[in-house]
C-alpha cells in the first residue's frame, strides 16, 4: 500500500490510478514508445544515458523513481528527486544531426528546460489516464481533473515550474491532442528501433514460455493503446485481428477488477501496490544478456553520436 506520510493523500487520484498494476506495468512502456517521437526529448535521454542498450534496466529504474514519488513517503520521494536532479545536471546539449524540419542540428536541449519537463511530465500522465481507462475503468470528468492536477504537482516536485503546464486538464488536452496531430512528430532512426523493441514488434531474445506469453500481452496492450498515427510512425501492422485480440484482452483485465462489494475477488491483492518489482524480472534477465556478450536490442550502438562519428 501507499506509504501514509508521502505527498499525495492516500485518497488522491494520482496514488487511487498508479497503484492499480494494470497500469503501471503498461504506461511506462507506451509513454516511452509514444514520447520517442519527440526528439528533444529522445536524443537528449539517448546521447546522456547509462543504460542506451539496457532500456527495460532503465524503465525499471524509471518505474521505480517514479512511484517513490507518487507512491511513497516523502523520504523515498526526496531521495528518487535528488538521484533525478543529480542525472538530469549532466543532460545538456545540442542535437547532433537534423531531425526532422523543426528540430534542425544545433538545437539546444537540457532537462531543465521547462518546456521539455513539462513534455515529460505529459506524456507520462497521458499514458496513466489512457490505461487506467482501457484497463480499469473510465474515469469521471471530475477525477480526470484530479489526476491532471496531481500530475502537474508530481511535476513540480521533479522540479517542472507550474507555468510550464496548462492550467486545467481541457487545456492540457487540446494542446497535447493539438501537438500529436502536428507536424513536430519525428522519430529518428535509432527511436524507432527501440520503440519498437519496446512496445515488442521486434523481439530479440525470447523469455521462456510463460513470461513470453505475458510479455506478449503486455505488448499488445501497449500497441493498441496507441493512438492510430503513432502505430503508422512505427509501421505498426494494425488490422481486424489484431485489434479484436486487443478489445478481448482489455476486457477480460477490466472485468477482473470489478466484484460487486459483497463477493471476494481473489485477484484484488496481486492487482495493486507498486509496480517496479515485476520489471525486475525483465531487469535481470536484460542484465544475463549483457554479461553473456548479447544485446538486448540488436542493433542500437551503445556509443553516443560523437563516439560513433569520431572511432
Amino acid at each position: 500500500m501507499p506509504a501514509p506520510d508521502g505527498y499525495f493523500s492516500d485518497d488522491s487520484m494520482i496514488r487511487r490510478v498508479m497503484r492499480k498494476r494494470a497500469v503501471g506495468l503498461t504506461y511506462g512502456q507506451r509513454a516511452l514508445v509514444i514520447g520517442a517521437v519527440h526528439p528533444l526529448l529522445y536524443v537528449g535521454t539517448a546521447e546522456n544515458t547509462e543504460h542506451r542498450t539496457t532500456p527495460y534496466t532503465r524503465l525499471a529504474l524509471t518505474g521505480r523513481l517514479f512511484e517513490a514519488v507518487s507512491l511513497g513517503s516523502k523520504a523515498e520521494a526526496d531521495r528518487a528527486r535528488a538521484f533525478t536532479h543529480k542525472k538530469h545536471m549532466k543532460v545538456n546539449g545540442v542535437l547532433p544531426e537534423d531531425a526532422g524540419e523543426h528540430h534542425p542540428a544545433g538545437t539546444r536541449y537540457s532537462a531543465r528546460d521547462p518546456q521539455l519537463m513539462f513534455m515529460t511530465m505529459a506524456f507520462t500522465f497521458d499514458s496513466a489516464e489512457v490505461m487506467h481507462d482501457l484497463l480499469v475503468r473510465r474515469l469521471n470528468d471530475k477525477e480526470r481533473e484530479g489526476l491532471y492536477q496531481d500530475y502537474v504537482r508530481w511535476g513540480e516536485l521533479f522540479g517542472m515550474p507550474r507555468d510550464a503546464a496548462p492550467g486545467t486538464y481541457r487545456e492540457f488536452r487540446e494542446y497535447f491532442d493539438g501537438y500529436l496531430a502536428s507536424d513536430e512528430l519525428y522519430l529518428t532512426e535509432e527511436a524507432e528501433l527501440v520503440g519498437s523493441y519496446l512496445m515488442g514488434t521486434r523481439i530479440a531474445n525470447p523469455l521462456p514460455a510463460p513470461l513470453n506469453q505475458a510479455l506478449s500481452s503486455f505488448s499488445l496492450l501497449v500497441q493498441g493503446s496507441l493512438p492510430p498515427r503513432i502505430r503508422d510512425m512505427y509501421g505498426l501492422d494494425w488490422g481486424i485481428r489484431e485489434e479484436l485480440a486487443f478489445r478481448g484482452l482489455t476486457r477480460a483485465i477490466r472485468t477482473a477488477h470489478f466484484a460487486p462489494p459483497l463477493i471476494p475477488n481473489p485477484l484484488r491483492g496481486p492487482m495493486t501496490g507498486p509496480s517496479h518489482p515485476f520489471y525486475r524480472m525483465l531487469t535481470r534477465r536484460e542484465q544475463q544478456l549483457v554479461h553473456a556478450g548479447r544485446p538486448s536490442m540488436p542493433g542500437v550502438d551503445p556509443r553516443n553520436w560523437v563516439a560513433r562519428n569520431t572511432a
